[in-house]
């Protein structure tokens, strides 16, 4: 998560004077979308909400679009690990008073990838774009290498290793909401190849999963 919250992180620091303390609105919306990240994870949406909300509030009161843009795109990232690249339409109305990096990166986001300059993303993802093997899992962030495996998903790129990859990632950071959309996949493709051992197995993690949560449906 540190990687996407870094865009921000950055802009926030270079808000304030180089001695100075930032403003509360800097601490307040990074907390904020730090907490608003986490809990759409783990599978809160209701949480989710009411953090970015703060978010959107704090940023707000400056009138910067720029920041606003930032923020969204990281909330735009976190959908697209989940594979709900379809929440991330507030970005367009943003993106265009953001800077050239970071429209490149709402293009990769969406798999608008023709013409795209994989230089002005952010390291981790180039290779991905480029094709590179083994670049998904030269990925050290785990919530990078789930967003690179997302828009991996929407090209139509999927491969047996994305899946097992981003279903492993999501799984060691208990991050319930991407987990059960991959495990999703997982089993689709189990019951496709015809392994209904394998699609019982999937399925008993999918019910372990959802034992306990309040959005067994997200």
């Amino acid at each position: 998560m540190k990687m996407l919250l870094a865009i921000v992180v950055l802009l926030l620091a270079g808000c304030a004077g180089r001695n100075t303390a930032p403003p509360d609105w800097q601490l307040n919306a990074h907390g904020a979308l730090r907490s608003s990240v986490t809990a759409y994870l783990v599978g809160n949406s209701k949480l989710a909400d009411m953090e970015f909300a703060r978010v959107r509030a704090e940023i707000a009161s400056t009138g910067r679009a720029d920041i606003l843009a930032r923020a969204e795109l990281v909330r735009c990232a976190a959908h697209v690990a989940s594979l709900e690249p379809n929440d991330c339409v507030a970005v367009q109305r943003f993106v265009k008073d953001a800077s050239a990096s970071e429209r490149i990166y709402a293009d990769y986001l969406a798999g608008r990838w023709t013409g795209l300059n994989a230089e002005l993303l952010p390291a981790q993802h180039r290779g991905v774009v480029t094709g590179a093997d083994g670049a998904l899992g030269a990925i050290e962030d785990p919530l990078s290498r789930l967003v690179a495996a997302g828009v991996l998903f929407q090209m139509g790129r999927l491969t047996p290793d994305v899946v097992t990859i981003a279903t492993q990632t999501a799984s060691d950071q208990g991050w319930r909401r991407p987990l059960l959309a991959w495990l999703g996949i997982a089993i689709r493709r189990a019951e496709q190849l015809g392994d209904k051992d394998q699609a019982l197995r999937i399925q008993r993690r999918i019910d372990l999963v959802l034992e306990g949560t309040e959005e067994p449906n997200r």
